[in-house]
């Protein structure tokens, strides 16, 4: 098992619960990460088997709805959208939890999970062999297996080692993330403000603060996180439509370059791709971690199905099979979306202000979307349910 992000943590329970002998190499969890998580309802339920939902819960805010903003100031604009959790019979889609928060908990679990060996370290060469793989450890020591879970990151050693070729593109967008605190309530409602520079998406935390994950070009980036609290909070407060009142930003500012990586299959040579090192994607519509959780889910529920070999090249090929539709989808919508606000090309903006007008006119559409936004292929459940219901009557 390779990466102590939230992705590998995650991956490590799993697999320890389903009974394998797991050997975690890494170093410790950031402290540092003043990014946020939102999760959806599915993957906590799953992080509710391995035992850490309630934790996490704990300093999380509910989102109970979203809402798509065209903030552009081009010709061609879309009517806002709000996708509103109780639509689909939902209290809310998801929690919203602090990094630190979500990887402290993590830790504690892996710590106090049987069947975890941990290995403070880093691999400096893989040997992908058919019978086995090894680890040589920047520290001198060994870890054979017949599985690694690569949650290693998007530049993945493992994955090189493995040979699975990428695609990878450098956006010329960077994130700017920080946490305010604001005068009105936000009343559980993340906002996507779209611009021509990308997202500045706003997420509840708990009482009256919220995260924020602001795209613009990386030196305007830079230029944000050095302005002074009261100049960067007035920027904040513009960026937002001052909708929630007087701001202010709290300590601590971080920049993220953003690139896009796209491996050409998730496993291969007794590795399987977990993570930001299966994709990577801008920060738009909450996808990366809940593909992760995906992700991990996948694998151990396979893993468990070839328990003699969970890294043989049938297991592997099961892997990359069933996880293909859902990466592939997921990435390319986003990859899509980022680059309709990025184009001044006429037609893209007319498609992206015809599929948002859409969503906002036709509750069957927005409900479709939202269910698979949740769990993929449950809006398809849902309308084949309803069929099913109207030819019983």
């Amino acid at each position: 098992m390779a990466g102590t992000g939230p992705a590998g943590l995650i991956a490590a329970l799993g697999l320890a619960q389903a009974g394998f002998d797991v050997v975690l190499i890494g170093p410790e969890p950031r402290r540092d990460d003043r990014r946020t998580t939102a999760l959806m309802k599915p993957q906590l339920s799953f992080l509710d088997t391995l035992g850490v939902g309630e934790k996490l819960a704990e300093e999380a805010a509910p989102l109970s709805a979203m809402r798509i903003v065209d903030a552009t100031r081009r010709l061609v604009r879309a009517r806002p959208v709000t996708f509103r959790a109780a639509e689909i019979g939902e209290a809310w889609f998801g929690l919203n939890i602090p990094n630190t928060h979500l990887n402290a908990v993590l830790a504690r679990a892996v710590a106090g999970q049987p069947g975890i060996e941990r290995r403070p370290t880093t691999v400096e060469r893989w040997e992908l062999g058919p019978g086995q793989a090894l680890a040589r450890l920047a520290d001198g020591g060994t870890v054979a297996g017949l599985l690694v879970a690569a949650a290693d990151g998007r530049a993945s050693p493992a994955r090189q080692a493995a040979g699975i070729a990428t695609r990878a593109t450098a956006l010329p967008q960077a994130a700017l993330v920080l946490n305010f605190a604001h005068e009105r309530s936000h009343d559980s409602m993340s906002t996507e403000f779209h611009t021509e520079t990308g997202p500045c998406t706003q997420v509840p935390l708990p009482g009256r603060r919220s995260s924020l994950v602001w795209v613009v070009r990386p030196d305007e980036a830079e230029a944000l996180a050095g302005l002074p609290d009261e100049a960067l909070s007035q920027r904040v407060e513009t960026a937002i439509q001052s909708m929630l009142g007087k701001v202010r930003v709290e300590p601590g500012r971080q920049v993220y370059p953003l690139s896009t990586v796209a491996p050409s299959r998730f496993a291969g040579r007794r590795v399987a791709l977990v993570g930001e090192a299966a994709h990577v994607i801008p920060p738009i519509g909450a996808q990366g971690l809940n593909l992760g959780v995906r992700d991990v889910e996948e694998l151990v529920r396979i893993a468990a199905a070839h328990r003699d070999d969970p890294g043989s090249a049938a297991s592997l090929a099961d892997y990359d099979r069933r996880r293909r539709m859902d990466i592939l989808a997921r990435t390319g919508a986003v990859t899509l979306l980022n680059r309709s606000l990025l184009s001044g090309f006429l037609p893209a903006q007319l498609a992206r202000m015809a599929g948002l007008g859409a969503l906002g006119a036709f509750p069957p559409l927005r409900g479709f979307f939202m269910r698979e936004g949740l769990r993929p292929g449950s809006g398809f459940a849902a309308i084949s349910g309803n069929l099913r219901e109207k030819i019983g009557r």
